[in-house]
Order: C-alpha cells, then structure tokens, then sequence
C-alpha cells in the first residue's frame, strides 16, 4: 500500500539512498536544506511504511514555484510514483504562484510535457577534475551579503530565502557593483553556483576565487548553454559538458506573462532542484 505524505526528518536516511541511487550530488545537509525552505511542499511517496519516492516544490515568491528533487527508488520505478508526486506538487503550488518551473533530463521531458511544462532554454552540467589551482584575478574579493533586487533583475523572481540557506552552508563572493558567486560541497564535486553578474570579467574573477579555494577537487557547473560566455569560460578553465537538460515551465494561471530574466547575467544556476 502506498501513500503520499510530506517528508520529515525521520525521511533524510531514505531520500538521500534515493539521491545516491541516482548518482547525484547531494549531501545530508542539502536535503534538510530542502526540508527547511518547503516544509509544506517537500512530498514523498510511501510504500510499505519506507518512502521510495520524492517531489519538492520551492517557492520563490509569489511569481515563481520550483519542481525539484523528482527521485524514485531503483525498485520501485515504473510504477507511476513520479508523475503521481509531480502532478500532487503542482495541485499543490498552482493557486499560489505565477510560474512553475523546472529542469529536466531528457528521460524526464515526455512526462513534464504531458502534464503542460514547455521548452524555456537548454542547461548543460558542465564538470572540471581536480587540478592545480588557479591564481585570483586583480579583483577585490568580498563577502556577499544578499542584494534581492540584484538577483531578481536576472533570476525572474524573488529567491533571497533560498541563497541565504545555501550561503549558511557554503561559500558566497561577490565583487563590488558587478555581481557574485557562491559554491558549496557536494558527494560527488564541490558546486559553483549560482552566479549572477553584469560583466564576463566579474565572472572571471569569481569562478577564479572559486578554483584557487576549491580547485584540488572535481568542481560541477551547471550554466545554460545560450550563454556563451558562460560556455566559453567553462571550457578556458579546463570544465567539460557532462550532462545536458531542458529548463521547462507552466504557467500556475492561464495568460500569465512570461516572468522577465536575463539568462546572459546567469552564468551558474543555483542547482537543478533550486533553479
């Protein structure tokens, strides 16, 4: 017998196996992230007392919820548990949010569309190996205390409570005026990202703070592919694509307008499951 519930703390041991099966990056401290940040939309799938499947669903805002952390046990996939999560998140976010969004790998994409999301612009991860690491640029390196207005001018949407949660666990630069960076850990790689600046030297400057702190280990970078300075300066700093996905979204409201972004600002997403 199976149920859908909200996911407790008790859950974390379940979801991250769930993770791990996957061969993705999260940590423990990533799912109580996620835990923290929606407590009311964090859903799991439970059969036989033991959750084998999960859905969270951010929201960033009145303008914008986020579909993420789609995960189903190795044992117990193809039996609809995803789509069953997926369709009670959005039931769940709809009347509370302009957009819903996502990222989704191409096994992901028919299911998605079915349930009305379309393509919004490519993702591609993007991995370097450990290697020597790289002096900093020129530039003054700070600690970034969170600008909302800066970031929404280029994410789309109001997200200040989610990079503060990232911050408290990782790192977070910036350079004065022109934009910042953060990085965390991660099971597989250290993370860079997100990073949101006004000029490719900012970018420069960051990811090189980044890999002079970090660069003895695998470092992922997930960046959208129609930017191209972003691909440029992943590929000059020894990065490799090593995943590609589709950013989708769904208005929550029929004739909602597209919410107003900046991809070429966005050279690092925050994580498929933040945006």
């Amino acid at each position: 017998m199976s149920k859908i519930r909200l996911l407790r703390a008790s859950d974390l041991p379940a979801c991250l196996e769930l993770s791990r099966q996957a061969g993705w990056n999260q940590l423990p401290g990533d799912w109580e992230r996620m835990l923290t940040l929606a407590p009311d939309s964090s859903f799991g799938l439970e059969a036989d007392g033991v959750i084998v499947s999960t859905t969270t669903a951010i929201k960033h805002g009145p303008d914008l919820a986020w579909i993420g952390m789609v995960l189903t046990h190795e044992q117990h996939r193809g039996k609809g548990y995803a789509t069953s999560l997926v369709k009670h998140a959005i039931n769940h976010v709809r009347d509370k949010v302009r957009w819903i969004k996502l990222d989704a790998t191409d096994q992901g994409k028919p299911l998605y569309a079915a349930l009305g999301f379309t393509d919004e612009t490519p993702i591609g991860r993007w991995r370097r190996p450990a290697g020597p690491s790289t002096k900093s640029t020129s530039y003054l390196i700070h600690d970034y205390a969170i600008d909302p207005s800066f970031d929404r001018a280029y994410f789309g949407a109001y997200r200040v409570p989610a990079l503060n949660a990232i911050r408290r666990d990782g790192v977070c630069r910036f350079v004065v005026s022109y934009g910042y960076a953060m990085s965390r850990p991660g099971a597989l790689a250290h993370y860079f990202g997100p990073c949101v600046v006004r000029s490719v030297e900012a970018a420069r400057a960051l990811l090189e703070n980044t890999l002079e702190e970090y660069g003895d280990r695998d470092i992922f970078w997930d960046l959208f592919t129609n930017n191209t300075e972003a691909v440029r300066l992943a590929r000059q700093y020894g990065f490799q694509p090593e995943r590609s996905l589709t950013r989708m979204a769904m208005p929550g409201k029929p004739g909602e307008l597209p919410l107003l972004r900046n991809e070429s600002s966005v050279f690092a997403i925050a994580g498929f499951e933040y945006g």
